[in-house]
């Protein structure tokens, strides 16, 4: 087999979606004759843990090592699973990491990270590197790696770097920064993989040096083999059950869509009272009191955080699945990575989405209804039209072809060519 060293921060225990895209790259990497050491941080302080995500990792018999770093993460660690703040406080400690620490906060992690790379190769051979980011400390650490040891370095971009959504540059300088570390990073990399068609153009715009063939694109995607371990939830009535499974941050709310659901309640009540809409994952303390207050409690079912093999039976019990990315600047690279698995679920998703990354993603899905995000009457209309084709049995179905272009180990196969290409020219 071929070896592959694969730097990332986010993994489990940790849960959430950051964990998702590199779990499954390394569970299916021996499938195509790539054995994968994973270099990753120890114990933190994080929002959700799910120790069920390990089952993959036992299975496939992973070699992880576990670096301890200063970062904020590894300081909280002895509390384990913190609670997630109100967004306001959330914004106020992205601004204040934003400043102090350039890239990001994890660039302790990235530097012990990195020690603990040149360890092991000072004991054994790699055929390649893999860096994850976020956190773009590491991609920006580790792109030193080129200057002493011969090895191809693959990129991974699961956000965009400069200039995104996500960004904050209280000065020139700190915006400077970024953009040369970023480009010092791209200099090095022998391959960028991105998630989206967006990232890719952005980062070509941006850096000219890039042709279209060293940016890859590589979706995120589902694994078949959870939806097929996931028991379904059997129903008690025939209403129908509107799910959105995931987190609201700055870019998304509930807010419109809640709305839209309060109109439908007052001018239809009828069709309402057979609905409902279940929330898996965080919804909030502020939107919990939004739903009290537009007083649609009856109608709101919050599951709070579970682990993902209940997030998937959840999905597959649900009738319609629905999203929402909000109409902001700089926001058309986002693309939330349970789009995929909604689509491995094969149910109608309501995309709330403005132009960009998001929607071109739900366009092709033939079972999708797309609406204006923040646009309350069309999000109306839309869970009016998804409700009459529900009682019409009249949902488009999603056939086997199309869902393979995001099975994750069809995705891992396509890395682990790009992988095999640059070993070879690495030979040549």
């Amino acid at each position: 087999m071929f070896k592959v060293l694969v730097i990332a921060y986010y993994f489990p225990p940790m849960g959430l979606s950051g964990v998702q895209r590199t779990l499954k790259f390394i569970k299916y990497m021996k499938n195509y004759n790539w054995e994968p050491t994973v270099i990753t941080a120890g114990e933190v302080g994080y929002f959700a843990h799910d120790d069920s995500l390990s089952e993959d990792l036992n299975k496939a018999d992973i070699r992880i090592i576990r670096t301890e770093g200063g970062d904020p993460n590894s300081r909280l660690s002895k509390y384990g699973t913190i609670k997630l703040p109100r967004e306001i406080f959330r914004k106020i400690f992205n601004k204040l990491s934003q400043t102090f620490f350039i890239p990001d906060n994890k660039i302790s992690w990235s530097k012990k990270a990195f020690s603990k790379a040149e360890e092991l190769l000072k004991n054994e051979n790699f055929d390649a590197i893999f860096v994850t980011g976020p956190p773009f400390s590491a991609m920006h650490v580790f792109s030193q790696i080129k200057k002493k040891h011969n090895i191809p370095l693959i990129v991974d971009y699961r956000d965009l770097w400069y200039d995104s959504y996500f960004a904050f540059y209280p000065t020139p300088i700190h915006r400077s920064l970024h953009k040369k570390m970023e480009y010092n990073v791209l200099k090095a990399a022998d391959r960028i993989i991105v998630t989206n068609r967006k990232i890719k153009e952005k980062i070509i715009n941006q850096y000219p040096f890039l042709t279209f063939n060293d940016v890859v694109i590589i979706t995120h995607g589902f694994d078949p083999e959870d939806f097929e371990k996931a028991k379904i939830i059997p129903k008690h009535n025939n209403r129908m059950i509107l799910t959105y499974s995931g987190i609201f941050m700055v870019y998304n709310t509930p807010k419109y869509f809640l709305e839209a659901f309060k109109e439908i309640s007052i001018e239809q009540p009828e069709i309402a009272k057979n609905i409902e809409l279940h929330f898996v994952g965080f919804l909030r303390k502020e939107n919990q009191r939004l739903v009290r207050k537009l007083k649609l409690q009856e109608f709101v079912f919050d599951h709070g955080y579970v682990d993902h093999k209940d997030a998937v039976s959840k999905l597959l019990s649900s009738d319609v699945l629905w999203m929402m990315v909000g109409k902001r600047k700089n926001i058309d690279a986002i693309l939330p990575g349970k789009v995929y698995e909604y689509i491995g679920a094969m149910k109608p998703i309501i995309a709330c989405v403005p132009d960009g990354a998001a929607k071109l993603a739900v366009q092709d899905y033939p079972a999708s209804y797309i609406c204006e995000p923040q646009d309350v009457n069309d999000i109306k209309k839309t869970i009016l039209k998804v409700y009459d084709d529900f009682k019409a049995g009249n949902f488009a179905s999603v056939d086997d072809e199309f869902l393979t272009n995001f099975r994750r180990d069809y995705l891992t196969e396509k890395l682990t060519k790009e992988f095999q290409f640059l070993v070879k020219a690495d030979i040549q």
